[in-house]
Parts: C-alpha cells; structure tokens; sequence
C-alpha cells in the first residue's frame, strides 16, 4: 500500500517526514483555523492513540496479508529465493523506519481531515468510496502499476478507511497500513506495490499466477491479498453492526 513517495528506496526514508511535516501542518491549520474543529474529528483525539486501538489496528492489518502469503506459499506460487548478502536485522530496522512515516502521511493525506470534510457532504460510505479511488490512483505512479494492482489499491483504501470509521481511529488506520506493509517487506523480503526493499539473506518471489500471487508488484496486488481484505471488511462490518446494535 505504499503511496506517492514509495518508489523512492528504504534508504530515502528522511525524505518522508517533510511529506509528512506538510500534511500534518496543513491538517492543524484547517482544523484550528478554518474549520474550528477538535482533533478527535480527524480521528487523532486522545482516545484514539490507545495501545488497545493500535493493537487493534495493526491485527487488522497483519493477519490478512499474513494470511493470505501463507495459502500462496502452501500452494507453491510464491518461494523464497537467496538474496544479496547483509544482515535481514539491519535491513528490518531501515525498512521499518521507511514504513512507518511513510503510511503516516498516506493515511493523514487520504483518510484524516479529507474523509472528514468529504463526510460531512456525502455520508460515510460515499467518503469511503471517493478517498479510496483518489488512494488507488495515486498509486499510479509506482513501478509496474497494473489495472489489477490499482483496482486492488483502492480496495485496500477501502479497507484502511473502514478501520478508521469503525474504530474512529486514524491511529488504528496507521497501525494497520504499517502491520500490512512490514509482513510483505520485512519478515518475508517481498515487494510491495513494485518497490523492492532491502532483502538480505532471501526474497519472496511469485512462481504461479501474477493474478492471484500479484507477481512483480507483491503479494497485495494479487486475488489472494483481495479475498484477505474482502474477509477483514466482512469483520469490520459485522463489528460496527454490533456495535450500533
């Protein structure tokens, strides 16, 4: 799910926190200035930054891309292969350092006040909806971008944008960007929306269909990543049922 700034290597990370020093300035202006409205409209207030909701966030997010590589690998279509010599502890470290601000400004630029103010004229889901093509299109720009790789973009903003109605949590939403991204990048040395990071000592290559393993782009531009977030909403869903009930 990396975004405008992610065809850039994990060794650019520094280059993120002016993108993100922008945006979050540009978001305390609206709402101090403009709008006159508390952060926890943003989904940024106090309560919203607990440990339960980062938690919360990051499963949301691990657990169906973990999921889904791991029927990809029990099936054979994806396979590890050697990689460069390094050390995968300093490449986690650096990469990690890159994830983190990077899906910060993704999800303030796209999902803090812009899903806030689209909300308040169209409703939610059709918030939800605009942001997320706006997030798929963005991603037209990164490496070897596909119709299916965007399409599955946008349903990936679909699904960050549902853990930030349902919890009421950009942090949620950061937490579990960031959860998705570091299973690819980190513990498996996969490609993530056509960036490849570092990846010392091994990589995970597709070796079976580019439409269900997502081929050069990485797993998430693949049916199997799709059907991961199509089951993560289907919870979301459920639990903001229950939670009107």
């Amino acid at each position: 799910m990396l975004g405008i700034a992610s065809a850039v290597p994990a060794r650019y990370a520094p280059g993120e926190l002016p993108l993100l020093a922008a945006v979050l300035a540009a978001t305390a202006v609206m709402l101090r200035f403009i709008d006159l409205r508390p952060w926890s409209d943003v989904g940024l207030g106090r309560a919203a930054g607990g440990v339960r909701l980062l938690g919360a966030g990051a499963a949301m997010g691990g657990a169906p891309i973990a999921a889904a590589c791991a029927g990809l690998f029990v099936a054979g279509w994806l396979r590890m292969v050697p990689g460069v010599p390094g050390s995968s502890l300093a490449a986690a470290l650096t990469v990690t350092g890159f994830l983190l601000p990077a899906a910060l400004y993704e999800e303030l630029l796209c999902r803090g006040y812009l899903l806030t103010a689209v909300r308040d004229a169209v409703g939610t889901w059709g918030a939800v909806v605009l942001t997320s093509v706006a997030f798929g299109l963005l991603h037209l720009m990164n490496a070897g971008a596909t119709a299916e790789s965007v399409l599955l973009v946008t349903l990936a903003g679909i699904f960050l944008a549902a853990v930030r109605v349902v919890y009421d949590s950009l942090y949620a939403a950061w937490a579990a960007h960031v959860a998705w991204n570091w299973v690819m990048a980190v513990p498996l040395h996969a490609a993530v929306s056509g960036q490849q990071f570092a990846s010392p000592d091994y990589r995970t290559v597709s070796a079976g269909p580019a439409w269900i393993t997502g081929g050069g782009w990485g797993p998430e531009g693949g049916l199997a990543a799709g059907l991961g977030m199509v089951a993560a909403l289907a919870y979301l869903q459920s639990r903001h049922r229950r939670g009107e009930s």
